[in-house]
Protein backbone atom coordinates (compact mmCIF):
# COMPACT_ATOMS: atom_id res chain seq x y z
CA UNK A 1 0.00 0.00 0.00
CA UNK A 2 2.38 2.41 -1.20
CA UNK A 3 2.62 5.19 -3.68
CA UNK A 4 0.53 8.30 -5.30
CA UNK A 5 -0.01 9.15 -8.94
CA UNK A 6 3.55 10.64 -8.85
CA UNK A 7 5.61 7.32 -8.25
CA UNK A 8 4.48 6.83 -12.06
CA UNK A 9 7.78 9.44 -12.19
CA UNK A 10 9.98 6.34 -10.48
CA UNK A 11 8.41 3.76 -12.83
CA UNK A 12 9.51 5.82 -15.38
CA UNK A 13 12.71 6.20 -14.47
CA UNK A 14 12.81 2.16 -14.17
CA UNK A 15 11.90 2.34 -18.03
CA UNK A 16 14.62 4.39 -18.95
CA UNK A 17 16.49 2.24 -17.24
CA UNK A 18 15.40 -1.00 -19.01
CA UNK A 19 15.75 0.63 -22.31
CA UNK A 20 19.54 0.86 -21.81
CA UNK A 21 21.67 -1.44 -24.89
CA UNK A 22 22.03 -4.80 -22.70
CA UNK A 23 20.61 -3.80 -19.52
CA UNK A 24 19.86 -7.10 -18.25
CA UNK A 25 18.63 -8.29 -21.39
CA UNK A 26 17.68 -11.84 -20.29
CA UNK A 27 15.66 -10.72 -17.28
CA UNK A 28 11.46 -10.30 -17.15
CA UNK A 29 10.65 -7.16 -15.09
CA UNK A 30 7.12 -6.45 -13.62
CA UNK A 31 5.74 -3.73 -11.24
CA UNK A 32 3.14 -4.56 -9.26
CA UNK A 33 1.08 -1.56 -8.38
CA UNK A 34 -1.35 -0.55 -5.80
CA UNK A 35 -4.91 -1.04 -7.92
CA UNK A 36 -5.10 2.74 -8.62
CA UNK A 37 -2.53 2.68 -10.46
CA UNK A 38 -2.20 -0.35 -12.89
CA UNK A 39 -4.42 1.47 -15.20
CA UNK A 40 -1.86 4.47 -15.38
CA UNK A 41 1.17 2.59 -15.86
CA UNK A 42 -0.30 0.39 -17.88
CA UNK A 43 -0.76 2.99 -20.34
CA UNK A 44 2.77 4.68 -19.79
CA UNK A 45 4.88 0.82 -20.07
CA UNK A 46 3.07 0.52 -23.57
CA UNK A 47 5.89 -0.62 -25.55
CA UNK A 48 8.55 -1.15 -23.32
CA UNK A 49 10.03 -4.42 -21.17
CA UNK A 50 8.18 -3.22 -18.30
CA UNK A 51 5.20 -5.24 -17.54
CA UNK A 52 2.68 -4.68 -15.19
CA UNK A 53 0.87 -6.94 -12.54
CA UNK A 54 -1.75 -6.07 -9.65
CA UNK A 55 -1.59 -7.06 -5.87
CA UNK A 56 -4.67 -9.24 -4.89
CA UNK A 57 -7.91 -10.10 -6.96
CA UNK A 58 -11.12 -11.60 -5.98
CA UNK A 59 -11.87 -15.26 -6.87
CA UNK A 60 -15.21 -14.07 -8.32
CA UNK A 61 -15.36 -12.68 -11.87
CA UNK A 62 -18.20 -10.18 -10.79
CA UNK A 63 -20.89 -9.79 -8.43
CA UNK A 64 -22.08 -7.96 -4.92
CA UNK A 65 -17.95 -7.63 -3.49
CA UNK A 66 -18.00 -3.72 -2.69
CA UNK A 67 -14.37 -2.97 -2.52
CA UNK A 68 -12.81 -5.95 -4.18
CA UNK A 69 -11.67 -6.43 -8.22
CA UNK A 70 -12.14 -9.20 -10.07
CA UNK A 71 -9.37 -10.75 -11.95
CA UNK A 72 -10.34 -9.64 -15.42
CA UNK A 73 -11.09 -6.16 -13.66
CA UNK A 74 -7.36 -6.20 -13.52
CA UNK A 75 -6.59 -7.11 -16.96
CA UNK A 76 -8.94 -4.76 -18.54
CA UNK A 77 -6.69 -2.44 -16.48
CA UNK A 78 -3.70 -3.63 -18.74
CA UNK A 79 -2.56 -6.08 -15.95
CA UNK A 80 -0.76 -9.24 -16.97
CA UNK A 81 -0.25 -10.77 -13.88
CA UNK A 82 -1.55 -10.78 -10.03
CA UNK A 83 0.18 -12.00 -6.55
CA UNK A 84 -2.34 -14.15 -4.46
CA UNK A 85 -1.29 -15.30 -1.58
CA UNK A 86 0.88 -13.13 -0.34
CA UNK A 87 1.88 -13.69 3.51
CA UNK A 88 0.47 -10.33 4.60
CA UNK A 89 -3.43 -11.14 2.80
CA UNK A 90 -3.05 -14.24 4.57
CA UNK A 91 -2.30 -12.74 7.50
CA UNK A 92 -4.34 -9.73 7.65
CA UNK A 93 -7.27 -10.96 5.95
CA UNK A 94 -7.32 -14.28 6.97
CA UNK A 95 -6.95 -16.14 3.36
CA UNK A 96 -6.16 -19.85 3.46
CA UNK A 97 -4.80 -21.73 0.76
CA UNK A 98 -8.30 -22.67 -0.47
CA UNK A 99 -9.20 -18.93 -0.93
CA UNK A 100 -5.79 -18.41 -2.84
CA UNK A 101 -6.29 -21.29 -4.32
CA UNK A 102 -9.48 -19.70 -5.94
CA UNK A 103 -7.91 -16.51 -6.73
CA UNK A 104 -5.29 -18.00 -8.86
CA UNK A 105 -7.99 -19.99 -10.77
CA UNK A 106 -9.53 -16.66 -11.39
CA UNK A 107 -6.33 -15.44 -12.62
CA UNK A 108 -5.82 -18.01 -15.22
CA UNK A 109 -9.22 -17.63 -15.99
CA UNK A 110 -8.78 -14.11 -17.26
CA UNK A 111 -5.74 -14.88 -18.56
CA UNK A 112 -3.58 -13.57 -16.05
CA UNK A 113 -0.21 -15.18 -14.54
CA UNK A 114 -0.70 -16.30 -11.24
CA UNK A 115 1.79 -15.56 -8.95
CA UNK A 116 1.17 -17.48 -5.85
CA UNK A 117 2.86 -16.83 -2.70
CA UNK A 118 3.69 -19.37 -0.04
CA UNK A 119 6.24 -19.25 3.42
CA UNK A 120 6.99 -19.81 6.74
CA UNK A 121 6.70 -17.60 10.11
CA UNK A 122 9.39 -17.42 12.03
CA UNK A 123 8.16 -19.78 14.73
CA UNK A 124 7.50 -22.48 11.87
CA UNK A 125 10.95 -21.85 10.94
CA UNK A 126 12.16 -22.52 14.84
CA UNK A 127 10.37 -25.60 15.22
CA UNK A 128 12.07 -26.83 12.29
CA UNK A 129 8.52 -27.11 10.28
CA UNK A 130 9.43 -25.23 7.16
CA UNK A 131 9.33 -28.14 4.57
CA UNK A 132 5.95 -29.17 5.64
CA UNK A 133 4.78 -25.66 5.90
CA UNK A 134 5.91 -24.73 2.09
CA UNK A 135 4.48 -28.38 0.83
CA UNK A 136 0.90 -28.04 2.33
CA UNK A 137 0.69 -24.07 1.14
CA UNK A 138 2.29 -25.35 -2.50
CA UNK A 139 -0.15 -28.45 -2.82
CA UNK A 140 -3.61 -26.08 -1.28
CA UNK A 141 -2.72 -23.20 -3.10
CA UNK A 142 -2.39 -24.32 -6.60
CA UNK A 143 -5.17 -25.70 -9.24
CA UNK A 144 -4.98 -28.91 -10.57
CA UNK A 145 -3.12 -27.50 -13.57
CA UNK A 146 -0.38 -25.22 -14.29
CA UNK A 147 2.54 -24.49 -16.67
CA UNK A 148 5.10 -21.75 -16.85
CA UNK A 149 3.31 -19.98 -18.80
CA UNK A 150 0.62 -18.83 -16.31
CA UNK A 151 1.72 -19.77 -13.28
CA UNK A 152 5.12 -18.78 -11.13
CA UNK A 153 5.55 -19.56 -7.15
CA UNK A 154 7.10 -17.23 -4.90
CA UNK A 155 8.47 -18.78 -1.46
CA UNK A 156 8.57 -15.96 0.63
CA UNK A 157 9.62 -16.93 4.15
CA UNK A 158 7.30 -14.60 6.47
CA UNK A 159 10.25 -13.65 9.24
CA UNK A 160 12.18 -11.98 6.19
CA UNK A 161 9.52 -9.59 4.44
CA UNK A 162 10.59 -6.02 5.58
CA UNK A 163 12.98 -6.94 8.50
CA UNK A 164 16.16 -6.73 6.68
CA UNK A 165 17.17 -10.36 7.88
CA UNK A 166 17.19 -12.84 4.69
CA UNK A 167 17.60 -16.35 4.51
CA UNK A 168 21.04 -17.55 4.27
CA UNK A 169 21.86 -19.46 0.51
CA UNK A 170 21.74 -22.88 1.93
CA UNK A 171 18.42 -22.05 3.58
CA UNK A 172 17.04 -20.67 0.32
CA UNK A 173 18.22 -23.94 -1.89
CA UNK A 174 17.20 -26.57 0.48
CA UNK A 175 13.48 -24.67 0.22
CA UNK A 176 13.72 -24.32 -3.58
CA UNK A 177 15.08 -27.56 -4.38
CA UNK A 178 12.59 -29.15 -2.37
CA UNK A 179 9.79 -27.01 -3.84
CA UNK A 180 11.05 -27.73 -7.96
CA UNK A 181 11.23 -31.73 -6.69
CA UNK A 182 7.71 -31.00 -5.13
CA UNK A 183 6.49 -29.48 -8.73
CA UNK A 184 7.63 -32.20 -11.13
CA UNK A 185 6.43 -34.74 -8.89
CA UNK A 186 2.93 -33.28 -9.51
CA UNK A 187 2.54 -31.97 -12.77
CA UNK A 188 5.62 -33.49 -14.30
CA UNK A 189 7.00 -31.52 -16.95
CA UNK A 190 5.01 -28.52 -16.65
CA UNK A 191 5.94 -28.01 -12.82
CA UNK A 192 9.85 -28.60 -13.95
CA UNK A 193 9.08 -25.09 -16.15
CA UNK A 194 7.58 -23.05 -13.00
CA UNK A 195 9.18 -20.20 -12.25
CA UNK A 196 10.74 -20.41 -8.65
CA UNK A 197 10.92 -16.69 -7.21
CA UNK A 198 12.40 -15.91 -3.55
CA UNK A 199 11.01 -13.03 -1.44
CA UNK A 200 12.26 -11.69 1.63
CA UNK A 201 14.19 -8.73 2.21
CA UNK A 202 15.72 -8.73 -1.73
CA UNK A 203 17.95 -5.70 -2.03
CA UNK A 204 21.05 -4.52 -4.27
CA UNK A 205 23.73 -5.96 -1.79
CA UNK A 206 22.48 -9.29 -1.46
CA UNK A 207 19.91 -9.79 -5.21
CA UNK A 208 23.20 -11.45 -7.36
CA UNK A 209 24.13 -13.97 -4.60
CA UNK A 210 20.74 -15.30 -4.00
CA UNK A 211 20.37 -15.53 -8.06
CA UNK A 212 23.15 -17.44 -8.01
CA UNK A 213 21.27 -20.54 -5.79
CA UNK A 214 19.82 -23.50 -7.43
CA UNK A 215 16.15 -23.29 -8.96
CA UNK A 216 16.11 -19.52 -7.56
CA UNK A 217 14.56 -18.22 -10.71
CA UNK A 218 14.19 -14.50 -9.98
CA UNK A 219 12.61 -12.20 -6.81
CA UNK A 220 9.97 -10.76 -5.51
CA UNK A 221 11.23 -7.33 -4.37
CA UNK A 222 9.23 -5.31 -1.56
CA UNK A 223 10.36 -2.50 0.14
CA UNK A 224 13.74 -2.42 -2.72
CA UNK A 225 11.29 -1.78 -5.36
CA UNK A 226 9.98 1.58 -4.02
CA UNK A 227 12.87 3.24 -5.46
CA UNK A 228 13.83 3.15 -9.24
CA UNK A 229 17.70 3.08 -8.73
CA UNK A 230 17.30 0.27 -6.17
CA UNK A 231 15.07 -1.82 -7.97
CA UNK A 232 17.69 -1.39 -11.28
CA UNK A 233 20.36 -2.56 -9.26
CA UNK A 234 18.25 -5.58 -8.26
CA UNK A 235 17.15 -6.25 -11.62
CA UNK A 236 21.15 -6.42 -12.57
CA UNK A 237 22.05 -8.36 -9.92
CA UNK A 238 19.21 -10.85 -11.58
CA UNK A 239 20.88 -10.62 -14.76
CA UNK A 240 24.40 -11.26 -13.97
Amino acid sequence: MNGLAAALGEARRVQEGLGEPGFAAAVDVMICPPATLIAGLAWQARGSRLAIGAQDCHWAARGAHTGDIAAEMLADAGASAVIVGHSERRADHGERSADVRRKAQAAHRAGLTAIVCIGETAGERRAGLTLGVVERQLYASLPEAVGAADTVVAYEPVWAIGTGLTASTGDVAEVHGFLRRALVERFGAAGAGVRLLYGGSVKPENARELMAVADVDGALVGGASLKADDFLAVVAGCGA
